[in-house]
């Protein structure tokens, strides 16, 4: 890529509606809104780069480089979504380290095609996913007393979008998240991710990555709890219906054959699940 490119910025041909929880919603404090829309924007930047079919992996890495110097203000344009984050963090206050920890997971995510563990998985939802939760906080002037339950619903939501996505992963990207050393155990193959229903084997490896993720999801009501700022509180407590009931229609449904998604009886019970903590 040249260094000389107007706009290092692509779209993947994702949308809002590959997301499975709200993103700077109308839950949230008009305050705070628009400086998680400036996150929101340089995050689904850097993972379309990330997530192009089209370019190649030396390319997505230029391109994220592109955007982290733009951030850092060691460049002055290329990256829009990065010119308008590094303006509202210098508003905000907010730390460029979770920004940059994104990048940490987007170059990941343009060289690295498989997984072995589900240490590994979870490393990369280190950076991945705990930084969108970790910046949000922040922007709130929450502690890091809610870091702990934060990571663990980021987590959470992550590997459930890998276990949704894991077909399309592989056929678009070569890419699977699906852990090496689960799908041995469990005698799956990556053949058996690009059949037209899951097999015995990786519906079992689908179910222990579902264990894990209810795990995580024992851990990540604590974060309301420990959420001062009242409609943060209740935003994350949708989020957290909203990743227990995707957990348990994927433990119903096979992604393999159609893409497991939410309904919006889904989003009524997470939103009645909230108001507990409106008060």
């Amino acid at each position: 890529m040249s260094a000389t490119v107007a706009n290092v910025e692509v779209w993947s041909g994702k949308d809002r509606g590959d997301e499975n929880f709200p993103v700077g919603s109308a839950l949230i404090s008009a305050r705070v809104r628009p400086h998680v829309h400036a996150f929101y924007a340089f995050a689904r930047n850097a993972d379309d780069i990330a997530d192009s079919p089209t370019l190649s992996p030396e390319d997505k890495v230029a391109r994220l480089d592109t955007m982290e110097a733009v951030l850092l203000g060691d460049r002055a344009d290329g990256s829009p979504s990065a010119t308008r984050l590094r303006a509202d963090l210098a508003e905000t206050g907010v730390t460029a380290r979770h920004s940059l920890d994104l990048l940490i997971a987007f170059r990941r995510d343009a060289t690295k095609l498989r997984y072995d563990s589900w240490d590994e998985l979870l490393d990369y939802c280190r950076y991945s996913a705990m930084p969108v939760g970790r910046h949000v906080l922040d922007l709130h002037g929450e502690g890091r007393q809610a870091w702990e339950a934060s990571d663990a619903l980021c987590a959470a939501l992550q590997v459930l979008n890998h276990v949704q996505d894991c077909a399309r992963d592989l056929a678009d990207l070569d890419r699977c998240y699906l852990p090496r050393d689960m799908m041995a155990r469990h005698g799956a193959t990556l053949d058996d991710v690009r059949g037209p229903a899951a097999t015995a084997g990786l519906r079992r490896v689908f179910d222990e990555l579902l264990s894990q993720c209810d795990i995580l999801n024992r851990t990540a009501p604590f974060l309301p709890r420990r959420t001062r700022d009242r409609w943060l509180r209740v935003e994350t407590a949708v989020i957290v219906g909203l990743s227990r009931r995707l957990a348990a229609r994927l433990r119903r449904g096979d992604p393999i054959a159609a893409r497991v998604k939410l309904r919006k009886t889904d989003a009524v019970a997470s939103v009645l699940y909230a108001l507990r903590y409106l008060p």
